[in-house]
């Protein structure tokens, strides 16, 4: 008898049932042994169960126009979406195309800028080395009046010359004839004449030069002026 209560206890200690009383248990007021099904029932109603199908519950849900589920959206949500998503859709192209624009502007103001500040500095660097050959023009011109190119070879250097300048842009202006302008014109003398009604150059003593649309030096002139 001792041995076998001793057994029993081992087999208390381990957890496991002794044979026979599989799927029993002790009903905790009486102390006799029950199965686990009239223990559940014995439990009462504190154990529930819910018959309910998620997927009926859902449906149910769907048609009553509720949101089905945390983070799931309906009809009327998607197309708000869509409706926000078009306008600044439509928002960030009309943006781009001004970035777009005003680049486009700023670079076509950037090359004209260049393209002139390069034609002012190549008339200036051409300027600068075409000044000094304006007193070997001068008494070109000086020789030309006294006939000393009328032939021979210094007509052909001189010709050459004149030529080779010109194609820098070198343009002289200034003849007997023209009306006086102060803007182009250096007035070194005047004499009064009855055969002019305005002021009028009767003599150039040094031609004025253009280079490019730069006025490069003056005109020297003698003006004739109107008598009275």
């Amino acid at each position: 008898m001792a041995d076998k209560d001793k057994s029993n206890e081992q087999n208390d200690e381990s957890g496991q049932f002794p044979a026979g009383s599989e799927g029993t248990s002790s009903d905790p007021v009486t102390g006799e042994p029950v199965e686990d099904a009239a223990f559940v029932e014995a439990e009462g109603p504190d154990v529930e169960t819910s018959t309910t199908n998620p997927d009926e519950m859902y449906s149910e849900a769907a048609e009553e126009g509720e949101t089905v589920g945390e983070g799931e959206l309906n009809d009327d949500d998607l197309s708000f979406l869509d409706a926000v998503s078009a306008g600044a859709a439509d928002d960030l192209a009309a943006e781009r195309l001004a970035d777009l624009q005003r680049i486009t502007a700023e670079y076509a103001n950037y090359r004209k800028r260049t393209e002139a500040n390069r034609e002012v500095e190549r008339e200036r660097t051409v300027g600068d080395v075409v000044k000094i050959l304006l007193p070997v023009l001068d008494d070109l011109d000086r020789a030309e009046k006294h006939g000393d190119l009328a032939e021979g070879p210094f007509a052909s250097i001189a010709g050459k010359l004149r030529t080779g300048v010109e194609r820098f842009g070198l343009k002289p202006f200034g003849s007997v004839g023209e009306p006086f302008d102060p803007q182009l014109h250096e007035a070194i003398f005047q004499q009064p004449s009855a055969d002019v009604q305005v002021e009028t150059i009767a003599d150039v003593v040094e031609t004025g030069y253009y280079l490019g649309s730069t006025l490069l030096r003056a005109a020297k002139v003698v003006v004739a002026v109107p008598n009275g």
